[in-house]
C-alpha cells in the first residue's frame, strides 16, 4: 500500500499522542478506579507536573526495539531474533529501561535472561518456556506502537512485524495484544472511525482467543449502553478484572480498558485518554496505547496543544545504554519511524523531507506543526515560543520567539539543552543517564531572522554555547536586525576542552535611545552541529551524578553493568563477571580514543570504540598476558593479539584509532596492533571502557579526536 500523503504529520501526532498518554498515566500507575475517583474526582488532564519527565518503559521499548529494522542488515530476513538482539543491545543489564522484578516475576526480565543465556527468540518469551502467566502479561502491547507507525495503512505488515516483536518477550494473548494494537495504529492512518479501526484490527488475531473475547464484550456492552462508560467499567471489572487473571499486570483487563476508552471517547483525543486514565490499573501503558491510536486518527490538530503538548515541550528522556540517544526530542522519534516506514514501503520520502530524514534527523528543523524540538528559554522577561509557518529559512516552518518588555541591555537565552543531569528532574523514574549531544571541536549552526524594533530599538542575535562544568558562556558573532533577512550564524567550540557542552542556542538582546520596552521578535530555524569532536574527560573535574542513594553514575556515562565510582582523579570500574560503560555520540565515524589504564586486579581491561550498544563494539586492551583487539558482535571474538605482560598498579597509555575499516592500537606511544575488519565492520559509534573476568581497573583522563 502506498504511503499516505499526510504520513509525516500523522506519525508525529501518533508519537506525541503516545508520550502524552504515558505522562498522563504515570503518576497514578497501578491505582484503582476508586482511588482515582476519590482523590481527583473527575480527572481531566495531567495529575502531576514535572520539571522533565525522567523516562518510562512505555517509551524506552518502542524507541529502541524498532531499531532492529535498521540493525538487522537484511530486512528480507527480518525475524524475532533481530528484535531480541535489539533488546540485548540497547537495554542496560538489570537496571533502568523497564521493570526488573526478577526471573519468573517480571516478564521482560525473564525473557532478557533467557536471551542472555542462549535461549533464542521466540522461545524466549513463549508459553512453552515461561508458562502462560509470564507470557500473557501486558508488555506485549505496551512496546508495540511503532510497528504500526512504520506500516501506515498496511495492517498486514503491521501484524507480521508486531507478532515477531511481541514474541521476543511474550506469548499467547500477550502477542495477540501486540498485533491488535499495532494494527489499530496502522489502520488509524486510513480509517476515519475508531470502531472500524477496532473491527478490522480484530481480524488479525484469533476470533476465539481471550483478547478478542474481552474486546468484543466491551463492544457489545457499548452498543447497549453507549452513554455510560462507568457502567461499562463496572462490567469489565466484574467479568474481566485483575482478580480473574494471574500475574502482576495481566494483558486482558487492560485490553478491556483500552477498548472501553476508544469507544466511549467518541473520536475525541482528550475524552479518550482521560476516560482511559480514570479507569486505573496500568494507566501509563493503557493511555499510551490509546493516545497513539487516537493521535494518528485525529492528527496534530485534534490534540489540545496548550493542555497536553506544551508541558512536554517535545522532550523525551530514555534510559538505553547509548547516552546520546537518551535525550531526544519527539520529532527525532517521529522522523526515525517515518524513515523506516518509507524504507519498508520501498518509497522515497517527499523531496522536502529527504535531507532531514537522511542527513539531519536529529537537527531542529521545526517542520512538524506545533513542534518545538525542546527549545527552552531563560530570561527575566516574559517570552513565548511558538511553531509557525509565518517564516522559514528552509522548508515551510520555523520557531517564533517573542520576548515581551525586553529591557535594553538585558540578554535572553533560547537554547537546545544538550546535556541533562539529576537536577533537571524530579525523580529517577527508570534510571536515565545521558551523554552530551554536542562536543568541543564541533561547530554549532543555526539560522535566525530578526524583526526590526520600533522607537529606536535595535535588536541583536548572537549564537552561544554554555559549558557544563565551568559554566562559561562562549559567544559567536553578534548580528543586527538592521540587516534584513535570514542570517546564517555559527560558532565553533574550541577543540581540546575538558568540559562538556550543556546548551547551544541564541542570545537575543536590544539597545535603544532612552527607555523602550517593545517586544523582541525572532525566528529560529535549522539548528544543528557538524565537524569532528575533540575533547577530554578529566576525572579530576568530573563528579558523580547522584539521583538517589541507589542510582549514582558518572556524569556523561551510560552504564551497562559493573560497579563504578570516582576517586582521586580516576574512574574506577570493577565487576564480578563483566562491566562496561559508554560515552560520546552514537554517530561518530573516524576518531582516535586515548586513555590511561591502571589495572588493579584481574587480567582484562579495555577501551571500547565504535560502540553501537551492549552487543556491538570493538575493545582494545589487556587480557590474560596479551594485548588484544576484540570485536563484539553479539559476543566477543579476538581479531588480533600479541604477547604483553601487564604489571598490576602500573599506568599504561592506550590509544585506539578507528578509520574506516582499519583499527590500530598503540600502548605508550608505540603502535602494536593493526587490523582491517572486512567482515561487517562497525563504522560508527561512541566510546567506552570495559572490564571482564572479575577485573578492577582505574582509568585516567580520556580523550577523543576526530579524524579529517
Amino acid at each position: 500500500m502506498k504511503i499516505p500523503q499526510d504520513y509525516l504529520r500523522r506519525v508525529y501526532a501518533g508519537w506525541l499522542g503516545k508520550v502524552i498518554g504515558i505522562r498522563l498515566g504515570a503518576p497514578i500507575e497501578g491505582w484503582s478506579y476508586e482511588m482515582i475517583r476519590n482523590t481527583f474526582g473527575e480527572l481531566n488532564g495531567y495529575p502531576a507536573s514535572y520539571k522533565n519527565f525522567a523516562a518510562d518503559d512505555d517509551s524506552n521499548g518502542p524507541l529502541f526495539f524498532i531499531r532492529a529494522l535498521e540493525d538487522c542488515g537484511d530486512i528480507g530476513r527480518f525475524d524475532a531474533q533481530d528484535v531480541a538482539n535489539a533488546l540485548l543491545n540497547y537495554a542496560p543489564f538489570e537496571h533502568g529501561f523497564f521493570w526488573w522484578g526478577g526471573y519468573g516475576v517480571s516478564t521482560e526480565h525473564t525473557a532478557y535472561l533467557n536471551l542472555r543465556n542462549g535461549i533464542p527468540a521466540p522461545r524466549s518469551g513463549s508459553i512453552e518456556q515461561n508458562g502462560s502467566t509470564m507470557a500473557e502479561q501486558i508488555g506485549g502491547q505496551i512496546f508495540i506502537d511503532p510497528w504500526g507507525l512504520v506500516a501506515p495503512g498496511n495492517p498486514e505488515l503491521a501484524a507480521k512485524l508486531a507478532e515477531k516483536a511481541a514474541s521476543v518477550t511474550h506469548g499467547g494473548n500477550g502477542v495477540y495484544g501486540g498485533v491488535f494494537i499495532a494494527c489499530c495504529v496502522s489502520l488509524a492512518f486510513v480509517e476515519k472511525d475508531v470502531r472500524t479501526v477496532m473491527e478490522k484490527a480484530l481480524g488479525f488475531i484469533p476470533a476465539d482467543c481471550e483478547y478478542t473475547k474481552v474486546v468484543r464484550a466491551v463492544m457489545d456492552f457499548y452498543d447497549r449502553n453507549p452513554d455510560n462508560w462507568r457502567a461499562c467499567f463496572d462490567f469489565l471489572h466484574d467479568n474481566f478484572g485483575y482478580d480473574k487473571y494471574p500475574g502482576n499486570c495481566h494483558i486482558i483487563p487492560n485490553a478491556g480498558v483500552i477498548a472501553l476508552s476508544l469507544l466511549y471517547g467518541r473520536g475525541s483525543y482528550s475524552d479518550t485518554i482521560n476516560i482511559c486514565n480514570m479507569c486505573g490499573w496500568d494507566t501509563d501503558c493503557n493511555v499510551g496505547n490509546a493516545g497513539c491510536i487516537m493521535g494518528v486518527l485525529v492528527g496534530i490538530e485534534g490534540i489540545d496543544y496548550e493542555k497536553y503538548a506544551a508541558p512536554i515541550n517535545d522532550f523525551l528522556a530514555s534510559s538505553s545504554v547509548i547516552g546520546s540517544l537518551n535525550a531526544t526530542d519527539l520529532p527525532f522519534g517521529a522522523s526515525y519511524f517515518a524513515k523506516l516506514g518509507y524504507m519498508l514501503a520501498g518509497e522515497e520520502p517527499p523531496k522536502e523531507w529527504q535531507g532531514i530524514l537522511n542527513d539531519r534527523i536529529d537537527s531542529c528543523h521545526f517542520e512538524y506543526p506545533a513542534s518545538t524540538h525542546a527549545i527552552r528559554g531563560r530570561s527575566q522577561s516574559r517570552f513565548h515560543i511558538l511553531n509557525t509557518d509565518e517564516q522559514a529559512n528552509t522548508g515551510s516552518r520555523s520557531l517564533k520567539i517573542t520576548v515581551f518588555n525586553g529591557r535594553p541591555g538585558s540578554e535572553h537565552y533560547f537554547y537546545k539543552q544538550t546535556y541533562y543531569g539529576p537536577e533537571d528532574f524530579d525523580d529517577s523514574r527508570y534510571d536515565p543517564f545521558f551523554s552530551p549531544l554536542c562536543y568541543p571541536g564541533q561547530t554549532v549552526h543555526m539560522s535566525v531572522m530578526l524583526e526590526q524594533g520600533k522607537n529606536g530599538v535595535e535588536v541583536f542575535a548572537q549564537p552561544y554555547v554554555k559549558l557544563g562544568i565551568s559554566g562559561e558562556i562562549l559567544r559567536g558573532e553578534k548580528v543586527s536586525a538592521a540587516e534584513p533577512g535570514w542570517k546564517e550564524l555559527s560558532l565553533t567550540i574550541p577543540a581540546g576542552l575538558s568540559d562538556r557542552v550543556d546548551e547551544t542556542g541564541v542570545i537575543l538582546s536590544c539597545t535603544a535611545k532612552g527607555f523602550a520596552m517593545d517586544p523582541i521578535t525572532a525566528y529560529l530555524d535549522d539548528l544543528y552541529y557538524d565537524g569532528q569532536s575533540d575533547y577530554k574527560i578529566d576525572f579530576n573535574r568530573e563528579r558523580m551524578a547522584v539521583w538517589h542513594n541507589l542510582h549514582q553514575d558518572v556524569h556523561q556515562f551510560a552504564r551497562l553493568k559493573g560497579h563504578t565510582y570516582l576517586e582521586d582523579g580516576w574512574l574506577s570500574l570493577s565487576c564480578g563477571d563483566f562491566g562496561e560503560m559508554y560515552t560520546g555520540h552514537y554517530n561518530w565515524t573516524d576518531y582516535s580514543f586515548e586513555g590511561t589504564l591502571k589495572p588493579l586486579t584481574g587480567e582484562d581491561c579495555f577501551l571500547n570504540v565504535r560502540v553501537q550498544g551492549a552487543m556491538r563494539s570493538y575493545a582494545a586492551g589487556f587480557s590474560k598476558g596479551r594485548l588484544v583487539l576484540d570485536k563484539n558482535y553479539y559476543g566477543y571474538s579476538t581479531l588480533c593479539d600479541r604477547e604483553f605482560a601487564v604489571e598490576p598498579g602500573r599506568e599504561y597509555k592506550v590509544e585506539v584509532s578507528a578509520c574506516g575499516d582499519m583499527l590500530q592500537v598503540s600502548v605508550d606511544g608505540v603502535k602494536l596492533l593493526e587490523h582491517r575488519d572486512t567482515d561487517s565492520p562497525l563504522l560508527t559509534g561512541s566510546v567506552g571502557v570495559s572490564v571482564r573476568g572479575g577485573s578492577h581497573c582505574l582509568y585516567g583522563s580520556l580523550s577523543v579526536r576526530g579524524h579529517g
